[in-house]
């Protein structure tokens, strides 16, 4: 069922891409956007089974290079389609925000892989730790754990919905604002998210996941700068 769904996910996601961009007056050439989606296709796929790797090193050195290639996390995904896709614009030349058409395809596809992982139960690494709250669920192992992959399908709904709203608003945000949002507020949240999971491989204390997030959010610096301006501002209004 996991991996049906993480197909499904796939589909899903690019047939709603392609449902947006139909619908939107987007500017960079149909050429050009191929050229990006091979960028986002490669960096994901190379990210992805990096940072997986150094989720745990020792373990999967052990498990061998089958499972090794197989293994992936989304979250180097993102970052790495985000890398290849940057990389792809500066060969082709393009210079436009080509990120908020693929936003949202992204939270659906995401939503609907987490269903997935949920179902996978502890056979899929996205299940918390032992606990006693009212939220504690059995996931197969007979024991009560945080069920992550609810909590991120919740917090991927509430996304869905800010960001529609925002591309929405009668005077939309400069282009590649919803994408920059939707990362910046993703890996805070799995930054969080991640003292919840029974990880037993740290540098410096945090998680490959954790460290990963840091480094997104040195990248996006300037857009959490101002963020932090303007909030500052509607509160001093207020």
């Amino acid at each position: 069922m996991h991996l049906i769904l993480e197909y499904l996910a796939f589909f899903i996601a690019f047939r709603y891409y392609v449902v947006l961009r139909k619908k939107s007056s987007d500017t960079i050439s149909s050429n050009n956007r191929l050229s990006i989606i091979i960028g986002a296709i490669f960096g994901a796929l190379f990210l992805s089974r990096l940072v997986a790797f150094f989720e745990n090193p020792p373990l999967h050195l052990q498990q061998g290079w089958l499972v090794l290639l197989n293994n992936k996390t989304i979250m180097g995904g993102l970052f790495g389609g985000l890398l290849g896709v940057e990389l792809a614009k500066k060969i082709i030349g393009e210079k436009q925000s080509s990120g908020d058409l693929f936003t949202l395809p992204i939270i659906v596809g995401i939503a609907i892989g987490r269903i997935g992982c949920f179902l996978a139960g502890v056979k899929e690494f996205t299940y918390g730790k032992e606990t006693d709250s009212f939220l504690g669920m059995n996931l197969g192992d007979g024991l009560l754990r945080h069920p992550i992959a609810l909590y991120e399908l919740v917090f991927l709904t509430v996304l869905f919905i800010a960001i529609g709203r925002i591309q929405k608003l009668s005077e939309p945000p400069q282009p590649g604002t919803s994408f920059k949002i939707f990362m910046i507020a993703y890996f805070g949240f799995r930054f969080c998210i991640e003292f919840l999971k029974p990880n037993t491989f740290f540098v410096l204390g945090l998680s490959s996941i954790q460290i990963l997030c840091l480094i997104c959010f040195s990248y996006y610096y300037k857009t959490i700068f101002q963020g932090i301006v303007y909030a500052g501002k509607k509160l001093h209004l207020l």
